[in-house]
């Protein structure tokens, strides 16, 4: 039943259109979290992508019974853009404790790539018979013909849960990699983003589970 359930998991990711797992951790030491109070930050210097990205993932913590707080209801928005000194830091992480947090989600983008993806299936010739002629003849002009290849650029991104406990350090419980590829658009893009990393983090049991919720029009049935 774990395989099936597994299997399931990695198809529901994969059908993600923008956004790709690429590597996940879990710390070891930790078998079940659930957050009570966690803050949400998101660096970028795109203000608009950073509030729908927050907000996205606000909204489902808290339909998780999990309270959130995005880092743009925390902090200045400056805050991400300017040096924060380690003191600082740790003055920011006591006094989230004393606020009641318990959880820190952060995400960033690590790495930016421009890639070139060939056409497999370019004139169409048939692969199980082909002469040294018309396997060169296919490829002679791939260095600049457009219709033989696509060009698309890939984020590279990461999100780390950190438990910030009093009884603690600062604790590392889960990092996920995921390649954000060509986004054309920001909607599209967070929802894709969030949907995936609230799916992991599920079957991670890193999360409350998202409670079912009836539909049906009780007014109607009366």
């Amino acid at each position: 039943m774990k395989y099936l359930k597994l299997f399931g998991v990695f198809l529901l990711l994969a059908s993600c259109s923008t956004t790709q797992l690429v590597e996940n951790w879990k710390n070891p030491d930790i078998d079940i979290y659930n957050p009570s109070k966690i803050l949400i930050v998101g660096v970028t210097s795109n203000l608009e992508a950073r509030e729908q990205f927050e907000n996205k993932l606000k909204a489902e913590y808290e339909s998780r019974g999990i309270e959130a707080v995005t880092g743009l209801e925390q902090f200045e928005a400056s805050f991400t853009s300017e040096k924060q000194s380690e003191e600082e830091l740790k003055r920011l992480e006591n006094n989230l404790i004393a606020d009641g947090f318990d959880t820190i989600l952060f995400t960033k983008v690590i790495g930016v790539e421009d890639k070139i993806s060939y056409r497999n299936d370019y004139h169409q010739y048939d692969n199980t018979y082909r002469r040294f002629s018309e396997d060169y003849l296919k490829y002679q002009d791939a260095f600049y013909n457009p219709e033989y290849y696509n060009e698309y650029t890939v984020y590279h991104a990461e999100t780390s849960m950190y438990c910030i406990c009093p009884t603690k350090d600062r604790e590392l419980i889960w990092k996920g990699y995921i390649d954000i590829i060509d986004p054309e658009s920001v909607k599209e893009t967070v929802n894709d983003y969030v949907r995936l990393v609230m799916v992991v983090l599920e079957e991670q049991q890193l999360t409350n589970p998202k409670p079912l919720i009836d539909e049906t029009n009780t007014e109607a049935i009366k």
